[in-house]
This record gives C-alpha cells, sequence and structure tokens, in this order.
C-alpha cells in the first residue's frame, strides 16, 4: 500500500491542498467503518503526505458525524506520523479578531456524544493527555505562521463543543471565565484518538468570528464563518508548503511512545478479536 508521514486533515473550506505533485486516491476500509472521504496521497516539498476532508467534499458530515475512528486509523495503516488539524474556531478574546490564525496548546472537552478511543471490547488502555498538541509539531507551525499576512498566536486554550448549533451567550461567558481562548467543534475526539495511535497531532485554528459574546460585533452564523474562513484559507495554503520544511524527519517527542505504559489489560487476557480489530495500533505491544 502506498505510505504517507505527514496527513492533513482539512476543516470546513478546506476540501484540497495546492500543490501536490504525483497525487492518488485512495479508498481505505478500517475496523472502524469508511473514513469520511478518500484520502488523497502526494508528494509537498519533497515530503510523502495525505490529504482527508474531515467533513467530506461538499461538507456532508457534521461535527457529530464525522468517523472519527476511521479517520485516523485509516492514516496510521498509511504510516502517517503526524497530523496537522486545520479548523474553523469563535474567538473568545479581544485580542484575537477574525481572519487571526492561533497555534493552541490545551483542550477543553465539552463534547458529549462522541466515541473518544479505540479501546474498549477486550482491551484496556490510559494514554496520558495532560498536553494534548505535539510540541514539535506546534513549533512548526508556530514558526511559519507569521511568514503569512495573518496575526498568528502562539499558545491558548481551545474549546471543544458538540454542536452542531452555535453556543448560547450564556455558555460563551462560561467558556471565557474559564480563561479560554477560542472555540470550535473539531479537535475532539481527533486529538485524543491520535495520542492513541502514537501519532503527533496539532491544530491550526482560523478564527472566523467572535462567538456570541462581543457586545459590538455581530453573531456567529454560517454566512459569517464562510466569508471569514474563505479568506483564511487562502492564507492556509499559501504556508503549507513552507511548513513541510520546518517538520523535523525524526520524531523526538514522546507521542511515538504513548502507548508504552498504557494499556492495562493483561496481554494473556486480550481477546483476539481485539488484537486483530486493533493490530495496526498495537501491533509493537502485543
Amino acid at each position: 500500500m502506498s505510505k504517507a508521514e505527514i496527513a492533513f486533515i482539512g476543516g470546513s473550506g478546506l476540501y484540497d491542498i495546492d500543490g501536490l505533485t504525483d497525487t492518488r486516491q485512495l479508498t481505505i476500509d478500517t475496523p472502524f467503518g469508511s473514513p469520511s472521504d478518500a484520502i488523497t496521497l502526494g508528494s509537498l516539498e519533497g515530503r510523502r503526505v495525505a490529504f482527508l476532508p474531515r467533513h467530506g467534499k461538499g461538507h456532508r458530515y457534521m461535527p457529530t458525524e464525522i468517523p472519527v475512528r476511521a479517520n485516523i486509523y485509516a492514516l496510521k495503516t498509511l504510516g502517517v506520523e503526524r497530523i496537522i488539524s486545520i479548523s474553523a474556531v469563535g474567538s473568545l478574546r479581544e485580542d484575537i479578531a477574525p481572519l487571526d490564525m492561533v497555534v493552541p496548546d490545551q483542550l477543553i472537552d465539552r463534547t458529549r456524544n462522541r466515541v473518544n478511543t479505540f479501546f474498549g471490547d477486550g482491551i484496556v488502555a490510559h494514554v496520558g493527555f495532560a498536553d494534548p498538541f505535539c510540541s514539535e509539531l506546534r513549533h512548526a507551525l508556530a514558526d511559519t505562521a507569521p511568514d503569512t499576512d495573518a496575526v498568528v498566536h502562539n499558545g491558548g486554550t481551545y474549546v471543544v463543543m458538540e454542536g452542531p448549533q452555535f453556543s448560547t451567550r450564556a455558555e460563551s461567558e462560561l467558556y471565557r471565565s474559564w480563561g479560554a481562548n477560542i472555540i470550535g467543534m473539531t479537535a475532539l475526539p481527533e486529538a485524543k484518538l491520535a495520542r492513541e495511535a502514537e501519532m503527533c497531532y496539532a491544530t491550526l485554528a482560523l478564527v472566523t468570528d467572535y462567538d456570541v459574546w462581543h457586545q459590538a460585533e455581530a453573531d456567529v452564523s454560517v454566512e459569517l464563518v464562510i466569508a471569514n474562513l474563505l479568506k483564511n484559507v487562502e492564507n492556509t495554503r499559501a504556508m503549507l508548503p513552507d511548513v513541510m520544511t520546518r517538520i523535523p524527519h525524526v520524531r523526538k517527542c514522546a507521542c511515538q511512545s504513548a502507548l508504552g505504559s498504557a494499556i492495562i489489560t493483561s496481554r494473556d487476557q486480550i481477546t483476539d478479536q481485539a488484537k486483530s480489530r486493533l493490530s495496526t495500533i498495537i501491533g509493537k505491544y502485543v
């Protein structure tokens, strides 16, 4: 099967990336169903990459419906070690304006209806998640983004809400009182599943609005999100080739061994079904 080392997961408005050469599309089945769409493989700046549109081309999946386990598992089968997620978000801070970019370093999980682990059904694992984003990959994004025309914020807390509805004003103010910086619907369970799969994960968050807390700005709406997102996507397309040149060829982060001491189930108690289902993820440990 064809291989890739770095994957881009595109959010709303980003359904392909420019500059890929030697491309082909793959349809992959996984033990967790089919991914959101066919995966495009190609070369960018001399490195093999994969691209997957999170919501499917034409935006067919709402956040709760995204087959995240299938997406991450499929990328893992291709040999992907690092995932760059691109997501539209709302700002919870005055100094983070629409059309800015944020490279967050923390998450708050407010999702309710999403499966957030590969494990269960015969095997239990507890991975560390204190720092949900890979520091190596974060730095590559944060160091590249200032070369664009956008204002870039390095660090910040991303609240992940369930959706598909936007926040109430009370919720928006609550998240602000917690010290959160941005709000969106898609970084989880992606980040948790990527950690279980020992893949580096970082998010480039594209700010489209001020959610609903700002007294002087328009409330978030689909029209506002799309209008600002299309402007930000152009900046994103321009920076991706430069990101590739800043990502180290050899990983030195702890992401690559996240499962090393996380599987708590006795090896002789792990079912054959669990071993088969998760072979791509746990094969080197079981």
